[in-house]
């Protein structure tokens, strides 16, 4: 398996470089084309769950935590 690596992005999502399988709260795969990018939720506004939609750029949430990161 290639290396995968986690990024937080300062004020926005988590950013998933690498081939990974991403699974839902109930064990499904969400399906993701091989090589593609990730950029998931870390607001807890995006319309598209667990992915970013930039929503983070117009709503108020705290970033706190990617700067204890």
């Amino acid at each position: 398996m290639a290396d995968v690596k986690i990024t937080i992005s300062k004020n926005g999502g988590y950013r998933v470089d690498g081939d990974v399988t991403l699974v839902d709260h109930e064990g499904n795969e969400v399906k993701v084309r091989e090589g593609q990018r990730i950029n998931l939720c870390r607001c807890g506004h995006s319309k598209n769950k667990p992915f970013c939609d930039a929503t983070h750029n117009t709503v108020k949430w705290d970033n706190e935590l990617a700067k204890r990161g």
